[in-house]
């Protein structure tokens, strides 16, 4: 796959194996029954891509994602609704469960639907961005990966932010820990180059064996299981060639300076 596109986004991967994701839903990205749909085919399309390195999913320079469409969920019944959340759920799990690193590069409004599709990435870079969960002042709860948002901000803070609906800045998303980085609007692509260039320095099945660990941590409450988790990973990283070579590089740089 070199380059698709529909109204919903337009989707390209370069010779590095660096694939991005733009989203072009309208004006807002809002997200309803459609572009769920569309948007979650094409992230499940990018599995099929031999030498797949990473994803980069952004939105327009004045909304990441708008939320889920309100006209579309005003016409839900109780079993429609359920429905409906669990496509929204599915489109986020495709991004938590893509077995390559993905990155969240936000700029403008991300609301409801777009705090918990950023939640399911791996790396969060924002600029001039806006976030709020608003789902209560709606008369919904906040639901899916918002589950996401105690380990990542903290139980508490997410509690607050939740039942207030209130609207934060990057600095705040930043502080709380929502985001990773937080830079100028003309650094924005350059920070995410950056972060591409340090995951394309890694050898790529390292990165993929860290995600499934860091998936599944996410997924346990026991410190021991997760522990226990690691062990075959570790060993199975020795399957792969490229393991003992970077150790053998780092080895040889270190003796270089020394």
């Amino acid at each position: 796959m070199n380059a698709y596109q529909d109204d919903c986004y337009a989707l390209s991967c370069d010779q590095r194996g660096v694939a991005r994701l733009e989203l072009r839903s309208g004006k807002a990205n809002i997200l309803g029954w459609a572009e769920i749909r569309s948007l979650s085919r094409a992230i499940h399309a990018l599995r099929d891509i031999a030498g797949l390195r990473c994803l980069v999913i952004q939105g327009r320079q004045h909304v990441f994602i708008g939320g889920a469409n309100i006209k579309d969920m005003l016409e839900l019944e109780p079993e429609s609704a359920q429905a409906f959340i669990r496509e929204l759920a599915a489109l986020c799990d495709s991004v938590r469960e893509l077995p390559v690193p993905v990155i969240a590069q936000v700029q403008g409004w991300c609301l409801g639907a777009g705090v918990e599709f950023i939640a399911a990435c791996d790396i969060r870079i924002a600029a001039d961005a806006r976030f709020a969960m608003p789902e209560v002042r709606l008369g919904l709860p906040s639901v899916i990966h918002a589950a996401l948002l105690p380990r990542q901000i903290g139980a508490g803070r997410a509690r607050a932010w939740l039942l207030s609906g209130q609207t934060i800045d990057a600095a705040k998303a930043l502080s709380w820990g929502l985001l990773d980085e937080v830079v100028e609007a003309e650094e924005l692509d350059a920070a995410v180059e950056n972060a591409i260039a340090g995951l394309l320095q890694c050898p790529a099945h390292a990165l993929r064996i860290q995600k499934t660990l860091c998936n599944a941590w996410d997924e346990s409450a026991s410190l021991a299981d997760n522990i226990a988790l690691t062990v075959p990973a570790f060993g199975a990283t020795f399957h792969y060639p490229e393991a003992r070579q970077a150790m053998r590089d780092f080895l040889g740089r270190n003796k270089e300076r020394s």
